[in-house]
């Protein structure tokens, strides 16, 4: 109590974090290096009027000095003029998650991974609230810090790689791990930095009651020989598929026939949600129910209509090679074409190649990466490109060659076009709905 607070960023976060310290009897200063967004003006007003001190457009001493520790916002990377200003200092950097975790009783339940872990967060959260009160947090919108005055069972948590780093007690009541491929390495330093980043919340004192992973992921199985009380997914022992179901240590739990969400990646995000559900000490007909009932995260391999005998499904989050070769693998013996493209990662093609070429029958392309997505696509043997200007006339063209499914998974980020991956699925459901 009564501790100087620094808050770096005027992030959904950092503002949570904010509120959250200012209401513990801290005193609480935020420093911002960029201008505020227009969305946070009523919350920075608000803070002000409690007499939260706030700076913007810089990083100064007088902000610094002092402070007994700092909150991140997940988007400042460690190597970071402020993040230097303040080692220098020996002032003690932290993520939000840490500050809720150091602030509350209720347990939580971890999901991190390079892929799927909003659609494996948002169903834990959807299954297990049959039983009791477990709101999705972190990454997935709501900041932990929000929540800490009410009364829950469990807070479901996304933790991106970002908020990992910067954990130091955390300690999660059951950690899963989804899958680990080549993600924000820039940020990170390289590929070790990121792999290590997310391990942090399963290794030492911060290790789980229980620690989840995929048994499918090289890196993950052999990761697992590190970690306790590991339970694998996707595996021959734990929770595994067998009959065109999912099973949990011999008990028949759901046909995939009855699984809303399509494609292996899904079946094993559900497999997650089992795992987690039969952990806490769920029925078998109760997780069944919830999985039934669940209705996958906007932008995540949506289905979005059918018109036609095209069905169109909206996988804008897909903003990695990774990512879009999981989609892309969702799809068998049906004639698919497939919107690529946006601001390029630079990461290598080679292995989307090669589900296009499996998978797919036409590509799309638009965006600032189409020059080195053509040139990739043809020397991995795939010729049948069309390039488009726009969102609009790449879903028009897919439309014309009358395919079975038209699949937006552009593998890249969205800013040379749109404002977000969410702003870029908008546009495309728009558009699809408007036909």
């Amino acid at each position: 109590m009564n501790e100087k607070v620094l808050i770096l960023g005027l992030s959904k976060s950092g503002i949570a974090a904010a509120f959250a310290a200012n209401k513990r009897g801290d005193k609480v200063w935020i420093t911002e290096s960029k201008e505020p967004k227009e969305e946070f003006m009523n919350k920075i007003i608000e803070l002000k009027n409690l007499g939260v001190q706030i700076e913007t457009s810089g990083h100064s001493d007088k902000f610094i000095n002092g402070a007994d520790y700092a909150i991140t916002s997940p988007g400042i990377p460690p190597k970071s003029e402020i993040f230097q200003k303040l080692r220098e200092r020996n002032i003690p950097i932290i993520s939000e998650i840490e500050y809720a975790y150091r602030h509350t009783e209720t347990p939580f339940i971890v999901i991190t991974g390079t892929n799927g872990k909003t659609t494996t967060t948002a169903l834990v959260s959807h299954i297990l609230s049959k039983n009791y009160s477990a709101p999705v947090c972190g990454n997935i919108g709501v900041p932990p810090s929000s929540l800490l005055d009410e009364k829950h069972d469990f807070l479901v948590c996304e933790v991106s790689s970002f908020q990992a780093e910067m954990t130091e007690k955390f300690k999660a009541k059951i950690a899963c791990w989804t899958n680990f491929t080549p993600d924000h390495i820039d940020w990170h330093g390289g590929l070790e930095n990121y792999f290590k980043a997310k391990a942090k919340l399963f290794l030492g004192s911060q290790s789980p009651d229980f620690s989840v992973l995929n048994a499918q992921d090289k890196r993950l199985k052999e990761f697992s020989k590190e970690c306790k009380n590991v339970v694998m997914f996707d595996d021959d022992k734990d929770c595994y598929i067998k009959d065109g179901a999912i099973y949990y240590k011999g008990e028949e739990i759901i046909t995939l026939n009855d699984c809303p969400l399509i494609g292996h990646h899904n079946h094993q995000n559900v497999m997650c949600g089992i795992v987690i559900a039969k952990l806490i000490g769920m029925k078998n007909e109760d997780i069944r129910e919830r999985i039934m009932s669940f209705k996958a995260p906007d932008h995540r391999l949506e289905k979005v209509r059918e018109l036609n005998g095209i069905t169109f499904y909206n996988d804008s989050k897909a903003t990695n090679p990774e990512a879009s070769i999981v989609a892309i693998d969702s799809f068998n013996d049906v004639d698919v074409a497939l919107i690529l493209g946006g601001r390029d990662k630079n990461t290598d093609l080679t292995e989307m190649c090669n589900s296009i070429n499996k998978h797919i029958h036409t590509v799309l392309l638009i965006g600032e990466a189409t020059e080195r997505f053509e040139e990739n696509l043809i020397k991995n043997g795939f010729s049948n490109i069309i390039k488009e200007g726009s969102m609009e006339d790449a879903i028009d063209k897919a439309i014309s060659l009358k395919p079975d499914v038209v699949l937006l998974s552009p593998a890249c980020a969205s800013f040379d076009m749109f404002k977000s991956y969410e702003h870029r699925g908008e546009v495309f459901k728009e558009y699809v709905l408007s036909k």
